[in-house]
Formats: structure tokens, sequence, C-alpha cells
């Protein structure tokens, strides 16, 4: 076997093309990473959910450390703050920093108490101009009020127009305005103020006060509720929002594709979205897009939003993930669930950050960087489900008001007493992460001999494990971070970017020595999920990586076979050979579905439900309520199910990976459990892929398993078998079964 290293990428270099499955076929699938063993394992129990009222399996989620596997995801590692500009004097409290795409590198950073100061983005400079000073205009007597956004128009160049938001008094309000520059670059023409939007304030906090130009060229206001809860949820009111407007005329208008746009009886068409407390600081990912909201909580917790058109993010019915004013007992699904939130004990006022997209930090593209008032500064992992990981970059950035983002996407960080920092590495980045070559190096068990999960890897087992040639198998999944399964009731669920699947097979040699075979993994990577395996060495003490496949023959014990002994040839998979049977509409993973986990799981002390146990853990990302209520697939040998159940249960795990809509085999049967029968395309109906010479056959002929090409491909060990390679042991069981279900005339 060789023995050079894999990338996270080569595992995937094979076509899956050479597996056309022909139809009547059974995928036995011993080349999937997912496949299950005959027999089970010895942590099963009852299916259904007998232990629904009693003690938790799973009492606390423990988060997954230390798992070496490549994710494609970023790395965060420590940073530091160094001055940014160690010769230019304090700024007075600033709270943003703003660089016009003008090709000018110039850096103009917001002060509060009403002024706009520019300099070059040189180490070196001394000194800034005072670019714009509404001082006399700006209400600055509280701690949230003032002088708070700034956006340089996306054509500035060729426009010279900028954006201001600010608090005034006589009377209270909150104004947005345009301006202009002069005929100096570094001078803003202050006479040339024309206020755009100016709406009345009852108090003076919570005033939000960011402003970002989309890349769809609409500038976007954040908003507080000034102090006023009930205001976030008003579509009559434009506080507590986001808003999206057309700038580009005069007076604004508001885009045609507002989610409210066009809902008349007085909601505001100007919001984007609404349910925000006091949203300080927002940002785009200058790559993909999306916005990013830090929304200060009140006193409990703080929480990041991804925020997408029309967002009801919560406020005041809940706060962060906790329910807050909600008499109704309204379900947080009714809402935009924050993508992160944390506690008081943690921070007081969340300052929201940016998706890091310049090329100083290496390793941290993709991380979204943020901190806390009380000074830390975070690193957030995320994909589309959600937040992966969470990882303290910097200790303490005294009085964190506000991040800013140069032309270059470098990150500097502002203290509200005047000092601006530049966001830089301690550490050298970690070297670019390759599967690990033993199995001892992933990380996922704390005692590889005795099979001991490392702390957060979850073990599982399944209702209807597939068939493997008689192996048994145990099965484990690992979250990364506190990030969580996107549940289905039916079909499959969803995993985040960083999720790991392992899986033991072993076997009962003639010699009745118990012989570990293979551990088989399934990561999710930023790229798609790839499968690669671990063959175990004779000693049963490490497994080595397998770059090329290979086979073994093995004498196995067998009751059936002449003098108890059968040999049998067993395949080690490559990741092409994994890749052939994960696949887009089965979710790749197969085996981890609702009616495959709602059973009994034996956790030690405690036997409970599985779905009971990870919903009480907070796996999932929704309340899955009472297990019982979810159907559960039938096993083959279980006799108190209806032998069609066991018969359509069979087929859904071994079969319907491939055998189903959308899928790249060139067959129209599906063979999903969830499908009815008259609609699988299965029963009465000719095979497009051959006959095997039986007479009058079809896919199932209902009363007649010998006309039944299914049956015969079940059974068979030749090229008629499916899949093609892979398995080499019929599953006699399942041919008995199925076959008695045919004969019983199934429709």
């Amino acid at each position: 076997m060789s023995s050079r290293p894999l990338t996270a990428f080569s595992c995937i270099s094979r076509s899956i093309a050479g597996c056309a499955i022909s139809f009547g076929a059974v995928c036995l699938a011993l080349a999937s990473c997912n496949s299950g063993g005959g027999g089970g394992g010895s942590h099963g129990g009852a299916p259904g959910g007998s232990t629904s009222n009693g003690p938790f399996g799973l009492t606390a989620r423990v988060q997954v450390a230390g798992l070496n596997l490549p994710t494609g995801l970023p790395t965060p590692t420590p940073l530091e703050a160094d001055a940014a500009f160690p010769n230019l004097p304090l700024f007075d409290e600033p709270v943003h920093l703003a660089s016009p795409a003008d090709g000018t590198n110039r850096l103009f950073v917001v002060e509060k108490p009403g002024r706009i100061r520019v300099f070059a983005n040189d180490p070196t400079v001394a000194d800034t101009e005072l670019f714009l000073d509404i001082t006399e205009k700006v209400d600055f007597d509280f701690n949230e009020e003032g002088f708070l956004g700034l956006a340089f128009d996306p054509d500035y160049a060729q426009s010279g127009q900028f954006y201001v938001f600010y608090t005034a008094n006589a009377p209270n309000r909150s104004i947005l305005s345009r301006y202009e520059v002069s005929a100096d670059p570094d001078v803003a023409d202050a006479g040339s103020e024309e206020i755009i939007l100016e709406l009345p304030r009852d108090f003076s906090h919570h005033n939000g006060g960011m402003l970002a130009f989309g890349p769809d060229g609409y500038l976007y206001i954040s908003l507080g509720e000034n102090g006023v809860p009930s205001r976030a949820q008003d579509l009559t009111d434009l506080f507590g929002k986001i808003l999206r407007i057309d700038v580009s005329t005069t007076p604004y208008t508001i885009p045609p594709d507002n989610p409210l746009a066009s809902q008349g009886g007085g909601v505001r068409g100007e919001i984007f979205a609404w349910g925000l407390r006091n949203p300080w600081r927002m940002s785009f990912d200058r790559q993909s897009g999306e916005l990013w909201v830090g929304d200060v909580g009140q006193g409990n917790r703080e929480e990041l939003n991804r925020v997408s058109a029309g967002d009801n993010l919560g406020w005041d019915y809940f706060e962060g993930t906790v329910s807050y004013n909600n008499p109704q007992d309204l379900p947080a699904a009714d809402f935009a669930e924050p993508i992160f939130d944390y506690s008081h004990a943690e921070g007081v006022a969340v300052i929201g950050g940016y998706v890091y997209r310049g090329s100083d930090l290496a390793g941290m593209q993709g991380v979204y960087i943020y901190g806390d008032y009380l000074g830390p500064v975070w690193g957030l992992v995320y994909d589309a489900t959600g937040a992966i990981s969470n990882t303290l970059l910097i200790d303490n950035v005294n009085s964190l008001c506000a991040f800013g983002e140069d032309a270059q996407g470098e990150l500097y960080a502002f203290s509200l007493w005047g000092g601006m920092w530049r966001l830089q590495a301690s550490e050298p980045p970690p070297p670019e992460q390759q599967i690990p070559l033993l199995l001892s190096e992933t990380g996922a068990f704390a005692d590889l001999a005795a099979l001991v999960p490392a702390p957060g890897v979850i073990e599982y087992t399944l209702n209807a494990p597939q068939w493997a040639d008689g192996a048994r198998i145990r099965r484990w999944i690992a979250l990364p971070g506190t990030s969580q399964v996107t549940f289905a009731a039916s079909g499959p669920w969803t995993f985040p970017v960083g999720t790991a699947i392992f899986l033991y097979l072993e076997i009962d040699l003639a010699d009745g020595s118990a012989r570990r075979l293979e551990t088989r993994v399934l990561v999710h990577q930023a790229s798609g999920w790839v499968g690669f395996s671990y063959k175990w060495n004779e000693a049963g003490t490490d497994a080595a990586l397998i770059a090329d496949p290979s086979e073994e023959i093995l004498s196995v014990a067998d009751p059936l076979a002449l003098g108890g002994v059968r040999e049998q040839v067993w395949v080690f998979p490559d990741p092409a050979d994994c890749a052939r049977c994960h696949l887009v509409p089965s979710g790749f993973t197969i085996g981890l579905t609702t009616r495959q986990l709602n059973r009994d799981f034996d956790y030690g002390d405690v036997v409970d439900n599985q779905l009971r146990s990870w919903n009480n853990i907070g796996l999932f990302d929704v309340d899955t309520g009472d297990a019982t209520s979810y159907g559960a697939l039938a096993a083959l040998d279980d006799a108190a199910q209806p032998i069609a159940e066991r018969a359509r249960s069979y087929l859904a795990v071994n079969c319907a990976h491939c055998h189903q809509p959308e899928s790249p085999v060139p067959v129209d049967a599906d063979m999903r459990y969830e499908t009815p029968l008259a609609a699988a395309n299965l029963v009465g109906v000719a095979p497009t892929h051959g006959d095997l010479g039986l007479a009058g056959a079809l896919r199932i002929a209902a009363g007649d398993k010998e006309a039944s090409v299914l049956w015969e491909r079940l059974r068979a060990l030749d090229e008629n078998r499916m899949p093609p390679a892979g398995s080499h042991v019929v599953d006699e069981a399942a041919v008995d079964l199925i076959g008695a279900w045919i004969d019983e005339g199934p429709d």
C-alpha cells in the first residue's frame, strides 16, 4: 500500500460514471462508507422511542476538540492588536473606519463628537486632515448618541458623494445626510449637506447608526428601537430595523424588491429586516455579499445575525435564542435565529465585525472576526447551516467599540478612548491540513484499542443496518463546535461543514477471533463530502490510511456453510469507491435519518431514544419534540414487524441512495421508503437493463419471485449483482424475506 498522503481534494478525483446501476438491482453497497453490518452491535435497543419519559442518555453537549481531519475551513489562530499608526495622536472616541474605492488608499475615521479625519494608509503617517466637522450639529450628550455612521458612494471616485448618520437635538432626531467632497480631496464641502431621512427620537439610546452600501448598490441603515422594544416589531415604524433604500435619486426611493415594498396599510417599504434591539455595527462580506449584524442585547444575550431580506430577528420576543417578552410563547422557529449568541458571562455588548478577506492573516480567510465591549475578540467559523466554532483570538482590546476594514480587506479595531489597532497574527499559521496516515492521528478516539471515543464524539446505531457481507459495524459522529444538524422528519438531514462520521467494521473468523477490518470515515468538507478508510493492522492496535483499493481472502465462521467456514473476499475501498454510493440525492450520509435513528441506544447507565437524547443536548436546529411522533424503519430480522415493512425498509437502506429521482443512475425506479409502492415504478414494470433470462421478467412480478429481476439480482454474485463491485457474499436472510414478500403479491 502506498504511504503517500492524500490532500483534502484528491479523495474525489475519480469519476462515479462507472457505477451505472440497472434497475432491479439491490444496492448491497459494501463500498459505501456508511454500510452497516448483519446482526448489529451490542449497543442496540428497541426502535420507536420506548424510553420517552425516562432519564436522558445524553445530558450535556461536549464540544469536540482535537479532531484532526481536513475540512477546507479556515483555521482561526491567535491574533494581537498592534498600534496601527504609532505616530498619529489618539482619536476622539473613534467609532468607524471607511476607505472609499477611489484608488487613493486613504483611511477615514469617524469620531463620535462629530468629525471625520483622513490620512494615508501608511504606518509612518504622522498627521491627519480634518475632512468634515459637524460638531455643532451633533447631539453628543449621551454615550450612545453622536456621529455614528459613514458610507462612501460606490461611485465616489466620480460622484464625490458620501453619506453620514448622526443624532441631533432640539428636537431629538436621527439624521441621514448626503455630503460632497470639495475641490480638495482631503476636505469635504461642509455646506453641501442634503438631508435624506430625518426621524424623531423618543429617547437617547439604542440608535444603531451604521451605514453600508450593499453589493446591489443600495444603502443599508441600521436603526435601534430607540429604547422602545415594541417598535422593533412594528412594521409602520422604522426603528429596530435594517433599512434598504435607493439614494441615487432625490428624494430616495424604495427598491421594488424590498420585502415590504408593496405591503401597504402604513407598512414602511424601506424595511429590509426587523426585530432588532440595537444593531450597532453591521458589514457585508466582500466576497459572498452576505450581510452580518451584531445586535446588542438587553441583560442576558448578545447575538450575531446573518441577515436576509424579510428576516424577523425576534426582538423583543426573543433576546438571542432565549425567550424574553413572549407572552404568547411564540416558538423560535417563527423568527430568524441568530447564527451565534453568547451570555453576559462572556461580555456585555457585542461589537459586530467583518468576514476577513485580506491577505495578511494566513488561514483566516472567511472567518467572521468580531468582539465585545469588554475586550475579547473572537473568530467565528461557519457554513450555510450555522456556526461551527468560535475561537478566542485576542484576550482584551480595552473598551473595544468598533472594527474597520481598509481597501485591501485588512482589519483594524478601535478603543473608545482613542486607540486604533491593526489585527496581526501572533504566531505562524498551522500547516495545510491533510488526511492523517493513521487512525490514531485523527483524534476521534480517546482509547483506540478499546474504541473509546474522544469527548463529544457520539456513538449511535441504526434501526435497519445495511448489509456488509456479515461484518458488524459500530458508528460514531462528531459535529464541529456548537454547530447543529438541520433536521428533517422525512428524507436526509443536512450537516455542517466539519462533520465527521466513523464506521468500525469487524468480522468473526473461523478460528473464533474477531478480526478488526477497517474504519471508514466520511467528512463534510467546505467543497463537499469525502470518504476514505483505514485498514487495521493484524494486532488490532491501529489502522493505516488506504490510498489504493485492495482485497483479502478471509476464512469466516458461517454455520450455514459446509464445515461451518466460508472463504470470502473482503474489499478494502479507496475514496473513489466511497463516492459511488454517497450521492447528492441521498444527502451523502445515507444512514443518518430520522427513521433510522429513532430507536433506543444503550448509553451505559441509561438506555434512551437517540432522537430524544440528541435533541436534549441541542444537536438539532429545531426542537424535535416527542420521538414517538416519528416513524421508524424495520430491521430485517424483526419478526414483530409486517413483512412488507421489513422489505421496504431493506430496499430503502440498501438501494435508495442510488435508486431515486435525480440520481446519476440511469433507472427510473424510486426505492425510498417514503415513496408509495404504487409510485416506485417497481411492481409490474418491465426491466430496462436486461431480463436475466427470466420468462415474463418484471422488476417485481407480484406473486412470483422467480420472475422478478429484483430477487435474482439480490441473490447473484456474478455480473448481474448490484453494485457491480464491493460485495461478495449473498445476504441469505434478505433473499428469503424479499422472496416471501414478492410471493405475497405486493401492490
